[in-house]
C-alpha cells in the first residue's frame, strides 16, 4: 500500500502536497512544478540520491514519479544512466506550438458546437477567476502571482475546450500545453511583456459564448502566435548573449 501525504495547515496554494493522495503524487507534482518554472534546468541530471533529500521521499517513490514525468515528455530516461530534465530548443518550441494550435483549434470548434449551459458556466467562472489575479497585477508584484496566474490561465484554456468529445484530443492538448507553459515560464522569469493578454482572453471568451467558432478560433490562433513570437525573441536574445560570453 502506498503511503499517504498529510498536508501542513496553512500550506501555500502552490504547495504540491495540497490535494496529493500519495507520496508518488506529491513527488511527481513537486518535480513537475520545478521543471515548469526552471528550478530544475533543461538537461539537468536528476540524481535520485540528491532528489531524496530535496523532496523528502524514498528512492522507489522518486523513480515512479520520474517515470510519470517521462510519459509527459518533461523528463528523459537514459537507460541505466538514469534521468535528465528534457532539453529545450527554439525548434522544439515552434513544433510544439504548431501542433498545439492544430489540436486546440479543433477542440475549440467541437466545444463550441457541443457546449451546454454547464460549459458556458465553466468558461465564465474560469475567466472570472483569471481576471481576479490579473486585477492584482496593478498593486502586487507580478512574480509573486505568476504561479497562481499560470494555474488559472491553464484552467481558462481547459474550460474553453471542455465540451470537446475526444478524450485523446484533450489528452494530447494537455501535454502540449504543459510543454509550451514550460517555455513561457522559463522565458518570462523576471521579465515583463508589453501586451494586453487580459483583453485577448476576453475577446476569445466572448466569441466562444456567442458560438462564433470561426472568430474564436481566429482569436485563439492569434493569441498563441503572439505568445510564440514574444518568447522566441527572448530565447534568441538569450542565445546571443550566451554566445557572446564564450
Amino acid at each position: 500500500m502506498r503511503e499517504t501525504v498529510t498536508t501542513a495547515p496553512g500550506a501555500a496554494s502552490e504547495d504540491p502536497r495540497r490535494g496529493a493522495r500519495t507520496l508518488v503524487e506529491f513527488a511527481y507534482e513537486a518535480m513537475r512544478q520545478d521543471i515548469l518554472r526552471g528550478a530544475l534546468t533543461p538537461g539537468e541530471r536528476l540524481r535520485v540520491e540528491a532528489l531524496k533529500d530535496t523532496y523528502k521521499v524514498g528512492a522507489s517513490t522518486l523513480r515512479e514519479a520520474l517515470t510519470l514525468l517521462v510519459g509527459e515528455a518533461l523528463v528523459t530516461a537514459e537507460g541505466q544512466r538514469g534521468f535528465r530534465v528534457a532539453p529545450i530548443s527554439l525548434s522544439d518550441f515552434e513544433d510544439g506550438t504548431r501542433v498545439r494550435k492544430l489540436l486546440e483549434l479543433e477542440a475549440l470548434r467541437e466545444s463550441i458546437e457541443n457546449g451546454d449551459d454547464d460549459w458556458e458556466a465553466g468558461v465564465v467562472a474560469s475567466f472570472h477567476r483569471l481576471s481576479k489575479v490579473e486585477e492584482q497585477f496593478k498593486s502586487q508584484d507580478r512574480a509573486s502571482l505568476s504561479g497562481e496566474w499560470e494555474e488559472r490561465n491553464r484552467a481558462f484554456h481547459a474550460a474553453l475546450i471542455a465540451a470537446a468529445q475526444s478524450r485523446w484530443l484533450n489528452h494530447f492538448i494537455d501535454i502540449l500545453y504543459q510543454q509550451t507553459e514550460r517555455y513561457r515560464r522559463i522565458a518570462l522569469a523576471g521579465r515583463a511583456v508589453n501586451r494586453d493578454v487580459h483583453n485577448e482572453h476576453l475577446a476569445i471568451k466572448e466569441a466562444a459564448l456567442n458560438r462564433d467558432a470561426e472568430e474564436a478560433c481566429r482569436l485563439s490562433e492569434l493569441h498563441i502566435d503572439r505568445t510564440f513570437e514574444a518568447l522566441s525573441k527572448m530565447f534568441q536574445a538569450e542565445q546571443g548573449e550566451e554566445a557572446a560570453k564564450r
